[in-house]
């Protein structure tokens, strides 16, 4: 078996192959949360680097860089990465506000937890709605898709060829007005009846001055939002599945405005 030729064409396109790479695994969904080591990260996007360089290298300029033009090079490719990423992320980021409304609405705004992904206190609800997304992700497979979308992405946007003055910004900001449309439609079943019931509740405690609305809303209210939140989870799991498999899509679009 004849070894390869590390030569430094050779090196340098390896290096722009896995920074594009592990920019997107920082970025990526469940790859990216602080419960995964960093070592662990890093390691497994090398070694998807490694498959995936034999099979883009021909779409990396054959040249030798300068210090300065690599790193440069580079620095674009972590970009594209991040904002394939983020792209994603948008979807995660709807479920938990649709969470983080539901908990406050519901009376959990002090029930609170450390989340190891964002290294910071979160609701409750918006971690259980976070979680959900997560399997949903993992069990539709979505991660496979997109590691194509990676390979993907060195033929429609080689290295190098990276510009951020077409539509690929409004097309970013495009996406994160529907995933708070989304996050809002997520919700929405629970709020409409969480408010039909304050409404109720202030309407009796009118009627009936002696009764003690303020401990009889929080039972009322966490009943009503977990026995919807029950039998909306299909509801809920359709929508998510939906902004799953549009992400293909998306990533395409992307590559093409830039």
């Amino acid at each position: 078996m004849e070894l390869p030729d590390f030569s430094l064409p050779l090196i340098q396109g390896f290096l722009i192959c896995l920074a594009r790479v592990a920019a997107m695994f920082a970025a990526i969904p469940v790859f990216s949360g602080g419960q995964i080591p960093p070592q662990l990260r890093l390691g497994v996007a090398v070694l998807f680097s490694m498959l995936t360089y034999p099979v883009v290298k021909d779409f990396i300029p054959a040249q030798t860089f300068t210090p300065l033009e690599l790193g440069l090079l580079i620095a674009s490719e972590v970009i594209l990465g991040l904002l394939v990423g983020f792209l994603a992320q948008l979807v995660f980021m709807a479920a938990e506000f649709a969470g983080s409304l539901i908990g406050y609405q519901m009376g959990f705004a002090a029930a609170n937890i450390f989340d190891p992904i964002t290294q910071s206190q979160v609701a409750l609800i918006s971690r259980f709605q976070g979680i959900f997304a997560i399997l949903l992700f993992l069990s539709l497979n979505i991660h496979h898709l997109f590691l194509e979308a990676i390979v993907s992405s060195f033929e429609m946007l080689p290295p190098g060829s990276l510009t951020l003055s077409g539509g690929a910004i409004p097309m970013i900001v495009e996406v994160a007005n529907h995933s708070l449309i989304l996050s809002v439609r997520l919700v929405a079943p629970i709020l409409a009846l969480l408010i039909l019931s304050t409404l109720t509740l202030g309407i009796m405690s009118r009627v009936f001055p002696q009764l003690n609305v303020f401990m009889i809303s929080f039972p009322v209210n966490i009943g009503i939002s977990f026995i919807v939140m029950g039998l909306t989870f299909g509801v809920v799991a359709s929508l998510l599945r939906e902004e799953f498999f549009s992400l293909p899509e998306r990533f395409l679009r992307l590559f093409s405005l830039m």
